[in-house]
């Protein structure tokens, strides 16, 4: 797997051990002087051994001004998410914006019902862990009422808030299936632990996590990957085993081939760190900040020894000279349904190729063009199956009122992935996707290519007809669920739906291929920023 480009963080995770309840109050205080970023704690409310993990977490943030703090990580079952999201503000509004959430769905079921807490299987305990992010998320929204109507938690008419300080993350302790495809949909970080998932099977599971996120609409690059780690300083081999210089080199591999950025290590030992933050730390830095520079500026010669390239400039005109087998942005062929389109086609810009364009760039650098082709893909995807609702109310085969209801139970819409947008605006895909471009990705996009800008300036003109076009949609569906039966008004709204459906085939299929001809070169260029 690629390096994700996220900050290099070290963390520490010290044992809340009742025996010594000062004792990791005191690594806290150590950690924050001593170039640590984070410091977490493990959460079992059953066990006797431990102290209470928020109460020790409000002692180390009262002691400490620099590093974060969090949960790592909580356990769900015995803690109800609204409390446990209002304890999480608490402790942010505390100590100015410094503590993040580990959530996991809940182990060692025998000693949380003897807690009093539920037993749950994997499959209920996922359900209920997505439902708790929800309640998360709307109690620190802080306005308006939370109202969450699941399974496993059912809050309604409760007022949000308070809101915390700074933008807490959610990470999530995931290791099967299914809970990474949950931590690709919905979580700000990953936190698995060496000691149940080795690096060797880091790529699989980032895979799942990423290909989770982008059928959600996001980048892989939303989800940060954390570590729990252990290990020895000495001159032992094997990984963490050796000496500082030994750590900051096998640490460096798991940031570059795996995208694993922030390092928690396991530890009681003072010394242990020091040694973490201030030797192993500053290595692991400079060993990834080399590496990205060489990759940032490679290309223009010979590649790097084991670093797979792939020419630029493929020879299709299509693509005129930006790049790439294998990512190859999907054609238009011309086809239209309507002569309604609001646009030119022939007047679109395009941004001439940037002086000193490398001839070759390094697959990893390929990633992010494919991300975006991967969700436009996607929403083709779902797009043909409106269509084909569409059209089987059209053939007489589905009674019109069953439309809507057909509509609404489609993977799409249950993932917010409904480009169809039977609502006022934009669903939240469609707004996510267009949202990032405008306000992040074509921004940064202009500053590192100026000479782009007129293409992004039409891409977002195009992105406001689109959402014409889809309250369109939205009006003609409303319209069709209004009449009954087959009477001429139910036809007349019937017509008009499929007016509008194949208006929005035109003008999405059209902006989403010239789209993806004029980005995928800058994007394997810089990224999205």
């Amino acid at each position: 797997m690629p390096d994700y480009g996220h900050e290099v963080r070290l963390g520490i995770f010290p044992t809340p051990a009742a025996a010594e309840p000062h004792r990791a109050v005191e690594l806290g205080v150590l950690a924050d002087t001593a170039g640590i970023d984070l410091v977490t704690v493990q959460d079992h409310p059953y066990q006797a051994a431990h102290l209470d993990s928020w109460t020790l977490l409000s002692w180390i943030a009262a002691r400490t001004t620099h590093v974060r703090l969090g949960l790592n990580v909580a356990n769900l079952p015995l803690r109800p998410p609204v409390v446990l999201a209002r304890s999480v503000a608490t402790l942010d509004l505390l100590s100015g914006g410094r503590t993040d959430l580990g959530l996991g769905a809940g182990a060692f079921w025998d000693a949380i019902v003897a807690a009093g807490g539920p037993r749950r299987s994997p499959g209920e305990a996922a359900d209920a862990l997505v439902e708790a992010v929800d309640v998360v998320r709307q109690v620190w929204g802080g306005q308006g009422s939370v109202r969450v109507d699941g399974e496993h938690y059912r809050v309604r008419g409760l007022h949000a808030g308070p809101a915390p300080a700074g933008d807490p993350a959610v990470w999530i302790g995931a290791y099967g299936p299914r809970m990474l495809r949950v931590t690709g949909r919905l979580a700000d970080g990953w936190l698995p632990s060496l000691g149940y998932l080795p690096p060797e099977r880091l790529g699989e599971a980032n895979g799942r996590i990423d290909e989770a996120a982008v059928r959600a609409g996001r980048a892989p690059q939303d989800v940060v990957r954390l570590y729990n780690v252990h290990g020895r300083f000495g001159r032992g081999g094997g990984l963490l085993q050796g000496g500082p210089a030994e750590w900051a080199e096998q640490l460096a591999g798991l940031v570059l081939e795996h995208g694993m950025s922030t390092f928690v290590l396991a530890t009681d030992d003072p010394g242990a760190v020091q040694a973490f933050g201030q030797e192993v730390g500053p290595a692991l830095r400079e060993l990834v900040e080399a590496e990205r520079s060489a990759t940032a500026a490679g290309g223009a010669g010979d590649p790097a020894p084991g670093v797979t390239t792939v020419p630029a400039g493929s020879g299709d005109p299509a693509v005129d000279g930006t790049v790439l087998p294998g990512i190859t942005p999907t054609p238009d062929d011309g086809t239209r349904l309507t002569g309604e389109l609001a646009w030119d086609e022939d007047s679109r810009p395009s941004a001439p190729a940037p002086e000193g364009e490398p001839a070759a760039y390094p697959a990893e650098r390929l990633a992010l063009p494919q991300h975006l082709i991967d969700i436009h893909d996607h929403l083709r995807g779902e797009l043909a199956s409106v269509r084909d609702v569409v059209d089987q109310v059209r053939r007489g085969h589905l009674q019109v009122g069953q439309a809507r209801s057909v509509v609404n139970t489609m993977a799409m819409r249950q993932n917010n992935w409904t480009l169809g947008a039977f609502c006022e605006s934009y669903c939240r895909i469609v707004t996510g996707h267009h949202t990032l471009e405008d306000r992040s990705v074509f921004p940064y996009l202009r500053r590192r290519e100026p000479g782009l800008a007129p293409v992004l300036d039409r891409l977002e003109e195009e992105h406001e007809v689109i959402a014409d076009v889809l309250d369109r949609l939205d009006r003609a569906l409303v319209a069709l669920v209004d009449e009954e039966g087959y009477g001429q008004g139910a036809l007349d709204a019937l017509e008009e739906l499929g007016r509008s459906v194949d208006l929005l085939t035109d003008t999405l299929l059209s902006h989403l291929s010239y789209e993806e001809r004029e980005l995928v070169g800058p994007l394997a260029r810089h990224g999205f920023g």
